[in-house]
């Protein structure tokens, strides 16, 4: 007889216990409590970001015997991160059996909690996950872990205090500050930047005329209409597929290249020894792997492609670079830089999102002391990249650098867990594939610099300790006997 899901699931949850118990979890907490002048209670850490990246961060803080953690997510329950949110694609890129935010815990795998509620056969069958699903299931991973999110909590500024601690703004002011001694930017693919808004929009009407694909877009009101999507990448073409299936009259996407892109070249060597060994290379090795990849630009996933391909009123138009776009009543007219004139009546952009320390309102009172790759590296000819230059040079636990040596000390306490890191540690915090290696390496640094920071008081815990291991009844000293035997 078939085991109900319910129970399934039931027995799954006892398992990820019973996984966590054995390996020791959740160890003695052993860092420093500290409080401010006020003797308000400061945290050790504050993960800001309640989704994936923030989740494993949590876990992986907590495993390393950190326990005076908060966590916060300005969005409300169940809607932290891009999935159910701005993300439009049908399923994943990334293939069903990465371990993703595991942390080596077989119980807490996407694979684990997909059987338990749908079985081996359903498992066997599945292509990708559909990304709604990615979703459901870390909404359980938070809850069979009781990550302690605080959601609808924005954090709007982090300021620096005298007293070498981080005040953190909460809603600009209006809830009382949260006061740490590191934090953790757990904030996604746009967690230190934003979209990417080319100037042809420049003086449009945004939500009139056009949206970013990270935009809340209506597609219900583009039923009928003639819409054209800037781009032929991963986002480009969910948005694309998703205009059409809410029934525009007509979409058309305009790439600049002059064929489309085919070959995720990253794939080539991907590998655990990319993963390790990315931020161990030189500069010059990271740039020049980086510059490479994305000038050859990731296609589209394949399933994506066909979603928009199998439209009849669907188009690809290449070497179509844009030269300019007004708005004419209420119409949009693109010229292309080939001369071409399109015409239509919504323009969705496409085009990602820039890596920009400055854009972060959270950080703007030192914004201009965060040292970047461009103040660090210069490139050889032929691989000049603006935007690799303005991903932040990190030290090996993510935390930001000073642009000039002592001008901005807290910023080591700062650490960027999100998609800025790629430069400096690789795809470790922001993708699926690698992002407990990530967490991992994240806690180790954080670990090791309260361990360091509060040496003093831990060799004041090691004079003080006194709790004997013997008694003195598992041995003889053999010399006092005999001399108690020569007094008797």
């Amino acid at each position: 007889m078939t085991m109900p899901q319910a129970s399934r699931l039931e027995q799954l949850n006892a398992r990820v216990r019973q996984d966590l118990e054995y390996l020791n979890y959740p160890p003695t907490n052993w860092s420093k409590p500290v409080t401010d002048e006020t003797g308000g209670t400061v945290s050790d850490v504050v993960i800001i970001g309640g989704g994936m990246c923030g989740l494993v961060a949590w876990l992986s803080l907590t495993r390393a015997g950190i326990g005076n953690l908060r966590i916060v997510d300005r969005s409300p329950k169940g809607l932290e991160g891009p999935w159910l949110t701005y993300a439009r694609m049908e399923t994943l890129r990334s293939p069903k059996n990465l371990l993703g935010p595991a942390l080596g815990v077989a119980s807490l795998t996407f694979r684990a909690w997909y059987t338990a509620n749908h079985g081996e056969a359903a498992w066997d069958e599945l292509f990708r996950i559909p990304r709604p699903m990615w979703m459901e299931y870390l909404a359980w991973y938070r809850d069979v872990l009781a990550v302690p999110v605080e959601n609808s909590t924005h954090v709007t500024r982090v300021i620096p205090r005298p007293d070498g601690l981080l005040e953190l703004e909460i809603d600009r002011g209006r809830a009382t500050p949260i006061v740490t001694r590191k934090l953790v930017m757990a904030t996604g693919r746009d967690g230190l930047g934003g979209p990417s808004i080319p100037d042809f929009v420049k003086g449009m009407q945004r939500h009139v005329s056009w949206a970013h694909s990270a935009d809340a877009v209506d597609f219900k009101a583009l039923k009928g209409k003639r819409v054209v999507v800037i781009g032929v990448g991963a986002s480009a073409v969910d948005n694309a597929a998703e205009a059409l299936e809410a029934g525009a009259g007509e979409v058309r996407l305009l790439a600049r290249r002059k064929q489309m892109p085919t070959i995720n070249k990253l794939m080539g060597i991907g590998s655990y020894g990319v993963t390790a060994g990315f931020p161990q290379i030189s500069p010059e090795w990271r740039w020049r792997l980086m510059d490479y990849s994305t000038k050859q630009q990731t296609p589209a996933p394949h399933n994506s492609t066909l979603r928009v391909s199998r439209h009849a009123n669907a188009f690809f138009h290449f070497d179509c670079g844009i030269g300019s776009m007004k708005e004419e009543g209420d119409e949009v007219v693109i010229t292309t830089t080939n001369g071409r004139t399109f015409r239509t009546d919504f323009v969705i952009l496409g085009t990602g999102f820039d890596i920009d320390p400055l854009s972060r309102s959270e950080l703007e009172p030192y914004r201009e002391a965060i040292a970047c790759w461009e103040d660090r590296y210069v490139p050889p000819a032929g691989e000049e990249n603006r935007g690799l230059g303005r991903f932040p040079w990190l030290n090996d636990d993510f935390s930001f650098t000073e642009k000039e040596p002592g001008t901005a000390p807290w910023l080591k306490d700062i650490h960027c867990f999100n998609y800025g890191a790629t430069m400096s540690l690789g795809k470790v915090s922001g993708d699926i594939p690698a992002i407990s290696e990530g967490a991992l390496w994240l806690a180790r640094g954080i670990a090791g610099h309260l361990f360091i920071r509060d040496i003093d008081h831990h060799w004041q815990e090691l004079l003080a300790y006194e709790k004997p291991e013997l008694d003195g009844s598992e041995w003889v000293d053999a010399d006092a006997a005999v001399a108690e035997q020569k007094t008797a």
